[in-house]
């Protein structure tokens, strides 16, 4: 099977902080993975790594044969929540969607509705995102890591706030 993602002895650090320490992992196209450990571990460095938030001190980071930093600034087609989704309090959840939508210009009206049912949320609702929940804000986080139907899901904590009915829910 081959490779999706391909972490190679990483290494970040922040001042005297070592958050991530020689750190190698491959993950195979197809496959889902878990990252578990205790917080402060790394985890979410990690992921911010191999997506291109953040530029490794050493190693290499490579998404789909492109290195992160060398051939590309940004891992291309992966739909991410990392910590908190944030979005524009002032407006809905699906103008929120589609002002996102509109920077690769891939998608349309009609899948960013898709993504919002398929999370339980309604697109013709007008309630600003200021006034939802946390399991609401986390619910069209997901929507918008999926609405690109993209090759690679990276979700640190994606059930974070959602009720036991929002944890049950297939969304994928």
């Amino acid at each position: 099977m081959e490779s999706i993602i391909k972490v190679d002895k990483v290494i970040k650090k922040f001042g005297s902080d070592t958050a991530l320490s020689n750190v190698s992992i491959e993950f195979e196209r197809g496959k889902i993975y878990g990252i578990v450990g205790r917080n402060g571990s790394g985890k979410t460095v990690l992921f911010k790594t191999i997506i291109g938030f953040l530029k490794p001190d050493s190693g290499r980071v490579i998404v789909d044969g492109k290195e992160v930093g060398k051939d590309t600034d940004f891992a291309d087609y992966i739909g991410i929540i990392i910590e908190t989704p944030g979005f524009l309090n002032s407006y809905n959840g699906y103008k929120n969607l589609e002002y996102l939508a509109s920077i690769k210009n891939i998608i349309g009206k009609k899948e960013i509705m898709e993504s919002m049912e398929r999370v339980g949320l309604d697109p013709h609702s007008k309630k600003k995102v200021g006034k939802y929940s946390l399991g609401m804000r986390q619910r069209l986080g997901i929507a918008q890591a999926i609405m690109e139907n993209p090759d690679i899901l990276i979700l640190d904590e994606p059930m974070n706030g959602l009720d036991n009915q929002g944890v049950e829910d297939e969304f994928f």
